[in-house]
């Protein structure tokens, strides 16, 4: 009778451990205004690009195109993190939802007006570029003030989840508007969804954190690149997401390409193929929001990267429609365990007062060499080809993944150390964390049961 009683309530002891992070209101608006503007976010990408290979038909502008969107968050993020570390993060996010929303509005009247030209699309994807340059950091930053350092991982993985679903139904949804009526109604749809947000951030009731200003903006942004350089775990983590954001990432751009000139589809075959990769993430994100732990994430990490790249390998080669769809769930899966278990450590491993300005360069690695990963993929696709220049790239995301695996073992006992004393092991005991596997005593008695 108590065996049957335990396994009545284990499957909703489960579930809010997975959702644990929405009992906080205020990261309940949060969540609620972010997956209808990230939902905005993907139409208007996947529309953009399909708007991009119908004017121009040309590989090298898809790349160009994600190089003027992202290459700001590369240049700009470290400003954008110490913004973060210095004045009120609740307050930056509505300034950056807002111009991003202008943004969308002016992209949707020039394209529903006719009078869309290349150059535009140019100065727009910059223009959000530098939005994002100060809201990515200030984002992952903002979370701790939303959920506190208990819930913090949580709220991590949930982001990742949100992110994904919304990953999902975007490109679906644009795929058949860009059918039926045309991009320019994406890029609308985007524009109205950033409402949502920028209602939940305004409705949020936050506790005003007085951040010391101590010395100058270039003095701060130096001292976080000085504690990410000298922090072997944090150094090795941003470093392997960076090669995969260079060399991996790319497939994405190439996508339209994949779906007309080899797949033989178009707008709805590129959504299905998107929504493939977006599913694969949403369940990865899911299973680390169900971890209460850092244990093993270290590991997670390194296979993960080998994993993706095996799975855009094997993609590359597919001319198949449905087998380049379920290739791309594990693409997806695995792009995503290692991003939102990176994002994981880096954030257990970091002071407070320094928390912008790391995820600052986390961004840079993860956002801002992705504009160089496009430049260099669309350059490579005209020379070798699409198919070759994404197994190429997975090569070089398996090599990578097999040098942090050899070098795992130095970075275990200095990252159980800096998550000890950051008290950030999801609510267990503090001289447990590492970045090791457990061991069946390590594991919590429920999770025995």
């Amino acid at each position: 009778m108590e065996l049957d009683q335990a396994a009545d309530t284990l499957p909703m002891s489960r579930l809010s451990t997975t959702f644990r992070a929405l009992r906080h209101r205020n990261f309940q608006l949060f969540f609620a205004g972010q997956f209808v503007s990230l939902t905005g976010t993907w139409m208007q990408s996947v529309a953009q690009s399909l708007l991009v290979y119908r004017l121009t038909g040309s590989v090298i502008l898809l790349g160009l195109i994600g190089f003027a969107s992202q290459i700001p968050v590369f240049l700009l993020a470290p400003l954008g993190g110490a913004t973060a570390d210095r004045y009120n993060r609740h307050k930056i996010l509505i300034i950056t939802q807002s111009v991003a929303m202008a943004l969308a509005f002016v992209l949707a009247w020039l394209t529903l007006s006719g009078n869309i030209q290349i150059w535009h699309l140019f100065v727009i994807a910059a223009g959000f570029g530098i939005a994002n340059a100060f809201d990515i950091p200030t984002r992952q930053a903002f979370a701790v003030d939303m959920v506190g350092k208990e819930d913090l991982i949580n709220a991590i993985a949930l982001n990742s989840s949100m992110f994904n679903g919304a990953r999902i139904i975007g490109p679906a949804i644009a795929g058949i508007l860009v059918a039926l009526v045309g991009e320019g109604w994406c890029f609308l749809g985007n524009a109205v969804s950033y409402i949502a947000v920028i209602t939940g951030l305004l409705l949020m009731k936050i506790t005003p954190v007085i951040r010391p200003r101590i010395g100058s903006t270039i003095a701060n942004i130096a001292e976080g690149f000085g504690y990410v350089a000298g922090t072997k775990p944090i150094r090795a983590l941003l470093l392997l997401l960076g090669l995969v954001s260079l060399m991996g990432m790319p497939y994405a751009i190439l996508m339209p390409i994949f779906a007309d000139k080899y797949l033989g589809g178009g707008s709805d075959t590129l959504g299905y193929l998107m929504g493939a990769s977006g599913f694969g993430a949403l369940v990865a994100a899911l299973v680390l929001a169900s971890r209460r732990q850092v244990f093993g994430l270290g590991r997670w990490v390194a296979i993960a990267c080998g994993a993706f790249g095996v799975s855009i390998v094997l993609f590359s080669f597919s001319r198949s429609f449905w087998l380049s769809v379920l290739l791309l769930i594990p693409v997806g899966f695995s792009m995503m365990t290692q991003m939102s278990s990176s994002n994981t450590l880096v954030q257990a491993m970091i002071p407070d007062a320094l928390r912008g300005r790391v995820m600052s360069v986390y961004s840079m690695m993860f956002m801002g060499m992705a504009p160089f990963g496009a430049l260099l993929a669309g350059s490579l696709a005209e020379i070798i080809g699409a198919p070759e220049t994404v197994a190429l790239g997975g090569i070089v995301c398996i090599l990578g993944s097999f040098v942090f695996w050899y070098n795992l073992s130095g970075l275990e006992k200095e990252g159980r150390e800096m998550i000890v004393s950051m008290q950030m092991t999801g609510g267990e005991p503090a001289s447990k964390a590492s970045f090791q596997l457990p061991t069946d005593d390590d594991q919590p008695e429920a999770a025995k049961a």
